[in-house]
């Protein structure tokens, strides 16, 4: 039996209900979208070998011993073959390929630093299924799919790498991940130090769990994106649920709202609710992409795209039908800036390189991240965090109940001070900074706060338009990557030393 086969259910259970979980909330398109390597540079620039490695299924217990293959990327182009740097990309939740040609940070530094670069792909997701096509058909095939799990996977793929590459032994390995992926790296650097000297978590909300973060904190920050783009923008948005209530009760108006958004499929009476999610995800997705460029992350955009949403978006009290004419003229922003798509699908939100299904899991286990609304200081109906109510969904949907406290339990909440040598970046404009470490913790706990960012803007390649803020924060990154490999390599040096003693 086929667990979770209703994208409709996943879309209202991770946004509608926690809209922290942004990146799960899209169901698998029908077309082909993403790549582009970021910051203008085209994804065929950049070469690497694909490897796989057998990796164990449990790293934990010792009943299942068998191996699944953990897709790889690698680039040694400009590595140096006597102990240079590996910079490691801890993978996250969909196809690592997408995230390695949308890294281009890595690339760009790769030749100063004189690294290798190595795309870890996280298991559950692209290539890296450890029970092939029937992964996802049994929860006793899902009980290995855990972020634990993912960072011991990293952890034996570098040893393989230092044990199997001639130069490799002695190579410092520094994480970098951005989203989960940065939360990733974070955690990758507090539970395995002897494996990488240090992590660049770029937009990393790993404080947006329990009662660590405001709930609203995320909405608020969404809908302050929108007022900063123009008198009446957010305004819109909040009054259009409301419109949409007052027209959908009827067929005529069910029709009408069909047309005016160009639906793929007739809009029923018992869509409305994943509708207006959708169109939920649609605003949050927007914020989360607002680069300074035309880029084509989750969607292909113009450049500052909420700046060019908000330009339809300027007469909030217009009546019902009006305004809703507006909002979709700014929905096709997103969905059709390139004028190529016939119609709008309410099952999709972005590319299908993420992983809608594999993500939902994971928020129904471990990644229980709350969010709500109030319709006041935000632009969203209102919305209180019901972890019942939340927990029921994922009962019925995968069979199985939350941990929410796990993540604070196994990762420490706020309680970091005693590690060292991360670093946490977040843009001013992402709304999952709200969830992120702004403040630096101590000289080796150190947060880059870029105020024109919005999500993980640094990890993206330099472009011509890139802020000034982005700019110094990838000068100082860099800096404090030079920092740890040369600590490494002193400290290296010196159990060599003592080693001949």
């Amino acid at each position: 039996m086929a667990l979770c086969s209703g994208g409709g259910a996943r879309l209202l259970a991770t946004v509608a209900m926690a809209m922290a979980a942004l990146l799960s909330a899209s169901a698998p398109p029908s077309s082909l979208r993403g790549g582009g390597g970021g910051g203008g540079r085209s994804a065929q620039q950049f070469h690497y070998k694909t490897r796989y490695f057998d990796q164990k299924i449990d790293h934990f217990g010792f009943v299942e011993d068998s191996t699944f293959k953990q897709r790889y990327l690698i680039a040694d182009k400009y590595w140096n073959e006597d102990g240079g740097p590996i910079l490691f990309y801890t993978g996250n939740e969909g196809d690592i390929a997408w995230f390695c040609n949308n890294t281009g940070f890595m690339w760009d530094i790769s030749k100063e630093l004189g690294a290798m670069l190595v795309f870890a792909e996280h298991r559950y997701y692209g290539e890296s299924l450890p029970f092939g096509k029937k992964t996802f058909s049994n929860l006793k095939y899902l009980n290995y799919f855990t972020s634990e799990q993912a960072l011991a996977d990293f952890a034996v793929l570098i040893r393989n790498l230092k044990d199997t590459i001639s130069g490799a032994q002695n190579s410092p390995v520094i994480a970098i991940g951005g989203s989960y992926g940065g939360m990733l790296a974070a955690w990758f650097r507090m539970k395995y130090p002897n494996i990488v000297v240090g992590a660049l978590a770029a937009s990393a909300p790993i404080w947006l769990f329990e009662d660590l973060t405001p709930c609203e904190a995320f909405s608020n920050i969404v809908t302050n994106d929108f007022l900063k783009n123009g008198k009446g923008c957010a305004e819109s948005i909040r009054h259009s649920w409301d419109a949409i209530n007052n027209l959908s009760s009827k067929a005529a108006d069910l029709q009408f709202l069909s047309r005016i958004f160009h639906l793929c499929s007739p809009l029923q009476a018992s869509d409305v609710v994943i509708f207006k999610s959708w169109l939920v995800n649609t605003w949050v997705n927007l914020v989360t992409v607002d680069y300074p460029y035309e880029a084509n992350f989750l969607q292909p955009l113009p450049a500052w795209p909420i700046k060019v949403v908000c330009n339809f978006l300027r007469e909030p009290l217009l009546p019902a039908k009006s305004l809703l004419q507006n909002i979709y003229q700014a929905v096709n922003v997103y969905y059709n800036y390139t004028g190529k798509v016939a119609c709008l699908n309410i099952s999709e939100s972005s590319t299908y390189y993420l992983d809608d299904q594999g993500w939902y899991y994971q928020t129904c286990t471990e990644m229980v991240m709350p969010s709500c609304t109030n319709g006041v200081n935000d632009m969203f109906e209102p919305m209180a965090w019901d972890l019942q109510v939340f927990s029921d969904n994922c009962k019925k949907d995968w069979g199985l109940r939350p941990r929410p406290h796990w993540v604070t339990t196994v990762y420490g909440g706020k309680s970091i001070s005693s590690h060292s040598n991360i670093i946490f970046s977040n843009g001013g404009l992402d709304p999952w900074s709200s969830g992120g470490v702004t403040k630096s913790i101590s000289d080796t706990l150190v947060a880059i706060f870029i105020p024109e960012g919005a999500h993980h803007l640094d990890l993206r390649s330099s472009n011509k338009d890139d802020p000034p803020s982005v700019r110094k924060a990838r000068a100082l990154e860099v800096e404090y990557f030079k920092k740890w490999i040369k600590a490494a390599k002193t400290e290296s040096g010196e159990m060599y030393n003592s080693s001949n003693h």
